[in-house]
Parts: C-alpha cells; structure tokens; sequence
C-alpha cells in the first residue's frame, strides 16, 4: 500500500492554495490534506472542509489578533505533515514557515517574504531539520529546476547569471507621467495572472520582481548583480539560467501556477501533468529591458540585497505599508517606490539576524513607512 503524502496548505482559499487544491484533487491516492488555514473566508474554507474532510481548517480572523499567529503555528506543528504549501500574503507568512520546517516538513514555498525577511535563517533551519524549501513561484521554480538539470546542488559552478522574466504588469506601456494618476483599479487589472490585491500590485509597480532578486540572491547563493531582469508580457518564459559558455537556458510553459504546484508537491520526482500544453506554431516571444526610471521598486531591491543585513527586511515592510496606503487611496501609485526609498535611507545593517532582531526590524520600518505616507 502507497503512503500517502500528507499535505498542509496554508493560505488555501487564496490563488495558490485554490491551485494547489486543484492539483491535490486529481491525485488524491497519493495525497492527504490534513491541514487548510484561511484568514477570513470561512465560507469557502467550509466548502473545502466537506470536499477534504480529513483536513483539520482552521480560520485565524476567529482568534483575537494576540493569539492568531500562535494558533496559527501551533496547528502547523501538529499537522505532522510531510509537505506544508505556504501561500500566506505577505510577511505574515515567515512565521508559519519557519513553525513547518521546525515541525519537520519540507516547505512549497510562495511566499517570498519568508526568504526576503530571513533567508540564512531559514535556510540554516531547513539544513539542520533536514528538509527541503522548493520554490512555487514560477521564475524561482524555472531556476530552481533548471540548476538542478546540471547538478545535483543548487550551486553549480558554471552559473554566470540568472534572469528573472516579468511581464511588466498593466503599466509597462505607459509613461511615468501617466503612471501619476492611475487608479487602483488600474493597477488590479494584470493582463496576465490572475492573483490577490497585494501581489497583483508588486507586479504592477516592480516591486514583486524586487522582492524576487532578493530572494533569488539567497536562495540560489548568488549576487545581486548576477540577476537580471528582462520584461517578457507574454509570461511563457518563467525564467532563464546563462553558463559560463554563454550559452542560456530556459524553463517555457503556459502561465499556470498549477505547473509549478505540481513540481514542489511532487519532488523530486517528474509526473505527468494534463494541462494545455504549449504550442509554438503561432507563438511570438518578446523581451525587453526594464525601465527602472519607471520602475525604482527594482533599483531598491537591487540596494537592499547589495546592502544586506536587515534592508530586505525593511524593503519588504515598507512596500507592504505603502501598497495598503494606496489599495485604501491614501497615497499615489507612484508614492510606492518613495516610500520604500524613504525607509532604506535609515541604516539596518546588521549582524544580528535572529528571529527577534528580524522582527523587530520589521515593526521598526513599519512605523517609519507610516510616518512617511
């Protein structure tokens, strides 16, 4: 008899969690969900609870605002799972990835903020809990795969760089001036993915790309100036490697979120997947160089990952405070990256990087970032 992998989603009333439902769903022989979490949408977290009834759901909004994080981790711990999926927005979701990996589960990860926040934290502890952090996002999973082609670790040494793909969200196209006054249900409309507030608002000013060369840095153990940036709309290519040779390689498929859900639940092995698949006899392809006049959500990034220490940190929680300002219209698209700049200005170098001094960090340039707006 097979056993079963017991799955955790965290997140899963969410545009992950929903997809990684979906690909649970089709194999449910090999897959158990035996924890589903959801901040607030307790009607459809009970639909899922009838269609995976030996999931334990658990809705964190039903705490008091003191307990919901320790609820929250405490049923992690007690999932026993063998993968937990962590599609938390934001930074709210470092916590319950660090409480999955401690329990002993290996951690499909969508959430950048985990990494961003506490990389060589979290990728110490996973180390010394032996187990494995595979990344969700599609431009991370396209490199995280495709180094893996070469090699069996993830440093491979004839690495020259790592280019990150983004489709340039709904402004790509539009001058700087224009960006001035664009609406937030302008900057909600992504011609590509379908995803939540926050995220479809990092793709629209960059700053989700940001966050994903501060993660690639940590993750793949690589500087930051050996990650470029290319803006690819139709969003075919989810990412590429170049060798030292010259020679570059690159991960293709529709945008689906599904496909890298299916690789993260599935590894390390290689299952079939019956998706649309990719058809080149009409397909056109086209690349271009971000513009960072545009877009100085990608030079802050660039800054905080060079700068290190506690910079991502305050990146990341400056841009979360900036684009709730703006989703409740109290500050200007454009106001974003001057926030964020605003908050880098102060020094967060560090050699401190424990949980505490993270999160306290965290805190820190939340206020500085309101005082700001």
């Amino acid at each position: 008899m097979i056993k079963k992998k017991r799955i955790a989603v965290l997140g899963a009333t969410g545009s992950i969690g929903k997809s990684a439902l979906d690909i649970i769903s089709r194999d449910t022989g090999n897959f158990e969900v035996v924890l589903l979490t959801a901040h607030s949408n307790r009607q459809k977290l009970d639909e899922l609870s009838k269609q995976f009834p030996s999931a334990n759901c658990v809705l964190t909004e039903d705490t008091r605002q003191l307990n919901r994080n320790e609820k929250l981790i405490s049923v992690i711990k007690n999932a026993k799972a063998d993968i937990t999926v962590n599609g938390i927005s934001g930074a709210a979701g470092l916590q319950p990835s660090l409480a999955a990996i401690e329990s002993g589960s290996h951690l499909a990860l969508a959430n950048k903020e985990t990494i961003v926040m506490a990389g060589q934290l979290v990728m110490n502890l996973a180390k010394e809990k032996n187990v494995s952090i595979i990344p969700v996002d599609s431009e991370h999973s396209a490199i995280f795969h495709l180094l893996k082609s070469f090699n069996n670790s993830s440093r491979i040494t004839s690495l020259s760089e790592i280019i990150l793909t983004a489709s340039g969200g709904p402004f790509r196209n539009k001058s700087l001036q224009e960006m001035e006054n664009v609406t937030v249900k302008d900057a909600l409309a992504h011609p590509t993915w379908n995803m939540g507030p926050k995220i479809t608002i990092d793709s629209a000013s960059m700053a989700n790309k940001g966050l994903e060369i501060i993660e690639a840095c940590v993750f793949f153990n690589i500087p930051s100036d050996k990650i470029k940036v290319v803006i690819h709309p139709q969003s075919i290519v989810h990412s590429m490697i170049r060798l030292c040779n010259g020679v570059v390689y690159a991960q293709l498929s529709k945008p689906d979120m599904r496909h890298p859900i299916h690789d993260a639940l599935y590894w390390p092995v290689t299952t079939p997947l019956d998706l649309d698949l990719l058809n080149f006899d009409s397909l056109t392809l086209e690349f271009s160089k971000p513009d960072t006049g545009k877009f100085p959500m990608l030079i802050n990034a660039w800054v905080a990952a060079d700068k290190g220490g506690l910079y991502p940190c305050a990146y990341n929680a400056a841009n979360e405070i900036a684009v709730s300002a703006f989703l409740e219209h109290k500050i200007k698209f454009t106001d974003i990256p001057k926030v964020t700049e605003h908050v880098l200005q102060s020094d967060w170098s560090s050699n401190h990087l424990d949980i505490e001094a993270i999160l306290e960090a965290d805190k820190t340039a939340r206020l500085k970032a309101v005082s700001f707006l």
